[in-house]
């Protein structure tokens, strides 16, 4: 008995780790190809397919050969909160929603996307309704979210 419950702890905990986290690819890479280091300089630039990397899986395209390197020596830095998808649908639906790769948000040093079309701009609900308060929300939904289906 103790055999198979052994077994079965380790066929569930490789089942686990075979699942991969679902990332926003729209256009083939993460942030629609745009260029996720210079986010963090306070610009939204398009990646140049010249400069491309892969990380967990997904691709992400970079401006220069600098960012890219920039990237590859720390990637965990400069990847997107909530998969890339949209943080406020994250927290306030728990849904994957495609972003605005332009309308983002770094804060305690992280990036943070949102949607923006239509009339309605998702990074601003984000601060109207408190960063503070609203990404305990979507830490929680994203944990239950996140996996590939």
């Amino acid at each position: 008995m103790k055999t198979l419950i052994t077994t079965l702890f380790f066929v569930f905990a490789i089942n686990i780790n075979a699942q991969q986290i679902d990332y926003n690819t729209n256009k083939g890479f993460v942030a629609e190809g745009y260029d996720v280091t210079e986010y963090f300089n306070n610009k939204a630039v398009k990646g140049d397919s010249k400069f491309t990397a892969t990380h967990n899986n997904v691709k992400y395209k970079f401006a220069t050969k600098a960012n890219l390197e920039k990237f590859n020596s720390n990637p965990k830095k400069f990847m997107p909160q909530y998969g890339g998808y949209c943080s406020y649908a994250v927290a306030t639906k728990a849904d994957k929603v495609d972003i605005d790769p332009e309308t983002f948000e770094i804060n305690n040093g992280k990036l943070y996307l949102f949607y923006n079309s239509w009339g309605t701009n998702t990074h601003k609900k984000w601060k109207e309704e408190g960063a503070e308060k609203l990404k305990p929300k979507a830490d929680v939904n994203w944990a239950k979210i996140k996996l590939k289906n």
